[in-house]
C-alpha cells in the first residue's frame, strides 16, 4: 500500500514555511482505495508569488483547519504505509516538521517517484513531475495544487511499478555499475569501516556499514549531486577494516574521521556537544526534563552535539519512559499535550497523573542514561566465529577496544584490559557507547 501525498506551503523552508494543502491518495498497487484532501489554514499570509504559483489565496485558507485539527487523520491514513511523493523529502519534511511544532515524532518508510524515475526512465533533460508526466503521456489536472499534483504522482507511480515489474519479468532491467566495480566486489560483506582513497592513496570519505561492499557500492552508484559524483570520480581505491561489532565500527569511525579529516567527512569531523539534558521541578513538583545549552553551570544529564540530536532523544525517552512531551519542552500549549489527546501520554500535563506515579517515571528514564558502572567492559562480536570485541571504560571515561579469544581470556579483567588498543576520549565516543548501550545490542557487561 502506497500513502501518494501533495502539498502545497507558503514557501520552501520547512522550519520557516508553513503547509496550506495536504492531497493524501492510498493506492493499492492498483486503485486508489482511500483519499483525503484538505486546505490549511498556515497561520500566516501567503506570499504574492505563491499565490499566483498555486492560486491559493489567503481568503481560501481563512476558515480552512489548522495541522493541528488534521494531525490525527493524517496519521491514521498513513499508517504502516509507505509514504509516496515526487522529491519525497520535501513533503516528508515539511509534514515531520508541522508533526514536530505539535510535539509528535511523525515517521514513515518513504518512496521517491523523481528517484524511481530517473532509474526506470534514464536520460531524460529533467525529472521534474511536469516533464516527466509529458514524457510519459500522462496528463496533469490543476497542476500546483495538491489534489492534481497528488493524483498525476499515483498515474506516474502506477506507471513505474508495471515498467519495473516487466523489467524484472524480461530479466532487462540492470543497474547502472560504475567503472569501479571491481574494487566493489573484492570488499567484504560485513560490519566495519571504509576508506575511499583518491590518486595520492588519501581517505576523501570515511564511513561504517554492516555490509561494506554495499555501502560502497551505493556510493560509488550515486550521480544525484554534485558533491556525490566529485566524490565517486575521486575515488581511485578503498580501503576497509573489519570490525565485527557494530559498536566498534562506530568508534573506529569517529576516530578515523577526527584524525584523517577526510575531504567529504566534513561535516563529521568535530562535533562537539552543545547542549545538554537537565532537570527542573515546576509548581506543582512535578520533575520536568528540559534541553539547553551545557554552557549552564549544572552537570547535564546527556550531552548532544546539537539541539536536533537532543530533542530526538527526548522524544525517545519520552516515548519509552511513558513521560509528558509537554514536562519535556517538546510541545507548547496552555491545555493538554497532543499525546494525551490520542492516549498516548497519562495527563500529568493536567494534573490527571500523580506526581509520584509520573516522578518514578522520569527518574527510570534518567536512570537508563548512566552506563551502570564507571568500570565497565563491554563484550561484543567479534570479526569471526571464534572471536569477541571488548570496549573498556574506566571512571566513565572510554579507554579504547579490541579483541580477545574467550576459549583464552575467560573474562578477567586483568586479561581483558591487556587485549585493549588505546584510543582517546571525547564527547563523540561517550554519547556512541552511551546509544549503543541504551539500544541494548551488546553481548555482555563486565565491571570490575
Amino acid at each position: 500500500m502506497y500513502a501518494v501525498i501533495d502539498i502545497e506551503t507558503t514557501g520552501g523552508s520547512s522550519r520557516r514555511d508553513r503547509i496550506t494543502e495536504i492531497a493524501i491518495f492510498i493506492f493499492d498497487g492498483s486503485d486508489i482505495v482511500d483519499s483525503f484532501i484538505s486546505l490549511i489554514n498556515p497561520e500566516r499570509s501567503i506570499p504574492y508569488f505563491i499565490t499566483r504559483l498555486t492560486g491559493i489565496t489567503d481568503q481560501m485558507v481563512a476558515h480552512a483547519p489548522r495541522f493541528c485539527e488534521v494531525a490525527r487523520k493524517i496519521v491514521e491514513i498513513t499508517e504502516n504505509i509507505t509514504f509516496v511523493a515526487h522529491n519525497v523529502n520535501f513533503d516528508y519534511n515539511f509534514i515531520r516538521q508541522e508533526f514536530m511544532r505539535l510535539g509528535y515524532d511523525f515517521r514513515r518508510e518513504k518512496l521517491c517517484t523523481l528517484q524511481l524515475s530517473r532509474k526506470m526512465v534514464p536520460g531524460l533533460r529533467s525529472y521534474g513531475l511536469g516533464n516527466i508526466c509529458k514524457e510519459l503521456g500522462i496528463s496533469i489536472d490543476h497542476r500546483h495544487r495538491a489534489a492534481g499534483d497528488a493524483v498525476a504522482t499515483v498515474k506516474l507511480l502506477d506507471h513505474l511499478l508495471h515498467l519495473q515489474a516487466s523489467f524484472e519479468t524480461l530479466g532487462t532491467h540492470k543497474k547502472t555499475i560504475p567503472p569501479e566495480l571491481e574494487l566493489v566486489q573484492r570488499l567484504p560483506e560485513t560490519t566495519g569501516v571504509y576508506y575511499l582513497l583518491n590518486d595520492k592513496n588519501q581517505a576523501i570519505y570515511i564511513g561504517k556499514s554492516l555490509n561494506i561492499r554495499e555501502r560502497v557500492r551505493t556510493h560509488l552508484m550515486q550521480n544525484n549531486t554534485r558533491r556525490a559524483i566529485d566524490m565517486k570520480n575521486a575515488t581511485v581505491n578503498v580501503g576497509y577494516k573489519e570490525t565485527g561489532s557494530e559498536l566498534l565500527a562506530l568508534l573506529l569511525e569517529s576516530h578515523e574521521i577526527k584524525r584523517l579529516k577526510p575531504l567529504y567527512n566534513r561535516k563529521q569531523r568535530r562535533t562537539p556537544a552543545h547542549y545538554g539534558l537537565f532537570t527542573a521541578s515546576d509548581d506543582a513538583g512535578y520533575v520536568n526534563l528540559l534541553i539547553d545549552k551545557t554552557t549552564r553551570d549544572e552537570t547535564p544529564l546527556a550531552v548532544y552535539p546539537n539541539k536536533m540530536a537532543a530533542r530526538n532523544h527526548l522524544f525517545y525517552l519520552a516515548e519509552h519512559f511513558g513521560l509528558c512531551q509537554k514536562l519535556c519542552g517538546l510541545y507548547h500549549t496552555q491545555g493538554a499535550c497532543f499525546q494525551y489527546s490520542i492516549k498516548v501520554c497519562g495527563g500529568a500535563c493536567i494534573g490527571r497523573e500523580s506526581q509520584a506515579l509520573y516522578n518514578r517515571k522520569v527518574m527510570n528514564a534518567i536512570s537508563s542514561l548512566s552506563n551502570g558502572s564507571d568500570n565497565l567492559f563491554i563484550i561484543d562480536k567479534g570479526r569471526h566465529g571464534g572471536e569477541r570485541s571488548v570496549v573498556k571504560l574506566e571512571h566513565g571515561k572510554y579507554r579504547g577496544f579490541g579483541y580477545f579469544d574467550p576459549n583464552v581470556v575467560n573474562g578477567d579483567p586483568a586479561q581483558l584490559n591487556d587485549c585493549i588498543r588505546h584510543f582517546e576520549d571525547n564527547r563523540d565516543v561517550q554519547q556512541i557507547i552511551k546509544l549503543y548501550l541504551r539500544q541494548q545490542k551488546v553481548e555482555k557487561l563486565i565491571r570490575f
